[in-house]
């Protein structure tokens, strides 16, 4: 069945019968989207480009309008189709809006415009609002999966300036995504994961590498990767043989460079100390790569130092330039189980508290960077803000008394950075060269094409600290605690 991707039911069902409701001699409506506030102090944008190209750049059809119209009417819902096959009509079938946005992976204070939405043709005034569900839903998801993923950077970024002397860009290899199974779809899986490697280069979402590349035109490495294990393949061997099970992976991923052991299928420090530290030692000293050792059971926060400080014991190490102990560069300690957005800086301020570099340890993180967000963490909305009616423009907006959270904005808008800062200004009021938001999309045809190495350049600019402020001061909370 085709309607998943019929962009007519692709919509909560009312909004079918909300064009009679404008005022007679309706013309244009403007509508914006932004993040209303939340946990963090800005947002990271990014996805719109992928809903662009995989739903507004193919034209509804009659087959589409024939399909929306018998389910709808089975619904009880009213259903224009004299709206519809005037699209197709007049604008072979392409929804008749254009669409300005911030460029993808600048990360923008809260309570800013991120994409302004306005109908092209005045007949159909109400198309600007009409597709709402599904533009909305195409930018809160992975917009707040990449604040996510951008917040853990800053934090690592924080452990590392203070206790590593890791070379710039190593980062990026210090935390995974792990979320696939997590999440509820394939694409949220890949809308999600996509997100992540904005900001990282390492993960398991094959199709999160996949829609950076149908969907960004990614040409450069965008995930990496390298041999991993799991119990079943360690249990299949029988407890008597756990030492003999990890000794074929490191006999098996030799040539590849890399092998990611779990060692909690049974016991973890006896794996840690005695099969790993005595009867693999040697093996592991001379494997000609790196090979990751991963606790995925117990205590987050104290199995990760534990882990680190006995593979101190074990093959030794160095003090580095700020007087914190790092392993020899052929092992690290790899962190996913329970990890969160809260519990990376107790992680982080476990190993500061214990001498330990933070470069001594892979994070990954499943569920808690994919699946535990919704659209009310940042407040993302739509809203109309303003209207032009039998040729006059006016701002419209909403100030509910019992939720002043949600006072919306009036006019049209633009984006301005003054002196490092991005604040929403009325559209006009400034040369439209100092506008940050750009058509990116007019009558079914890209106008502007953000290819993922761009985006990634994007997210790197810098901005105030006061973005991310709180959460890389929770390492020192945590440390001091």
């Amino acid at each position: 069945m085709r309607f998943s991707h019929n962009l007519i039911g692709n919509q909560d069902n009312y909004k079918h019968c909300h064009y009679p409701l404008y005022p007679p001699g309706t013309e244009y409506i403007s509508s914006y989207i932004e993040s209303r506030g939340g946990p963090f102090p800005a947002t990271q944008f990014f996805g719109l480009q992928a809903f662009i190209r995989e739903y507004l750049m193919n034209p509804i059809t009659l087959e589409d309008i024939d399909e929306a119209e018998f389910v709808l009417r089975e619904q009880g819902m009213h259903f224009n189709r004299a709206n519809w096959l005037g699209i197709l009509e007049d604008h072979g079938g392409f929804l008749p809006v254009e669409i300005e946005a911030v460029p993808e992976g600048l990360v923008i204070p809260a309570r800013n415009v991120l994409v302004q939405i306005i109908n092209t043709d005045p007949k159909y005034y109400w198309a600007t609002s009409f597709f709402e569900t599904a533009l909305l839903r195409s930018v809160w998801y992975p917009s707040t999966i990449g604040t996510v993923s951008w917040m853990c950077k800053q934090i690592l970024n924080e452990a590392l300036a203070r206790t590593s002397d890791a070379p710039e860009g190593y980062v990026r290899g210090m935390f995974a995504d792990y979320g696939a199974r997590g999440v509820s779809s394939l694409e949220s899986a890949a809308l999600g994961g996509m997100a992540h490697l904005v900001n990282f280069h390492q993960g398991g979402t094959v199709t999160a590498q996949l829609a950076a590349k149908h969907f960004y035109n990614a040409i450069d490495t965008v995930l990496m990767s390298g041999p991993n294990s799991e119990h079943a393949g360690f249990m299949a061997w029988g407890k008597e043989n756990e030492a003999a099970a990890i000794k074929n992976m490191l006999d098996v991923f030799e040539s590849a460079g890399f092998a990611l052991v779990l060692t909690d299928t049974y016991d973890h420090e006896n794996c840690v100390k005695n099969i790993i530290g005595r009867e693999l030692k040697s093996q592991i000293e001379s494997f000609p790569g790196l090979v990751g050792i991963r606790p995925d059971s117990g205590d987050l926060v104290q199995v990760t130092s534990d882990t680190t400080e006995w593979l101190l014991d074990i093959f030794g190490g160095e003090t580095n330039s700020k007087g914190y102990r790092i392993l020899p560069p052929f092992i690290r300690v790899v962190q996913g189980d329970g990890m969160t957005l809260e519990t990376l800086p107790q992680a982080l301020a476990e190993l500061e508290r214990r001498g330990l570099a933070a470069d001594n340890v892979v994070f990954a993180m499943g569920g808690g960077l994919l699946q535990r967000w919704n659209r009310d963490t940042m407040n993302f909305g739509q809203k109309a803000s303003a209207v032009c009616v039998d040729g006059t423009w006016r701002d419209i907006a909403k100030s509910p008394v019992g939720s002043p959270f949600k006072k919306s904005k009036g006019g049209r808008l633009a984006l301005q950075r003054r002196d490092g800062e991005y604040v929403t200004v009325p559209k006009g009021s400034i040369p439209e060269s100092e506008n940050v938001l750009e058509p990116v999309y007019r009558n079914g045809k890209l106008l502007r094409m953000h290819h993922f190495e761009e985006v990634r350049a994007n997210a790197e600019v810098p901005v105030p600290r006061s973005y991310y402020e709180e959460f890389a001061v929770k390492v020192h909370a945590e440390k001091a605690g």
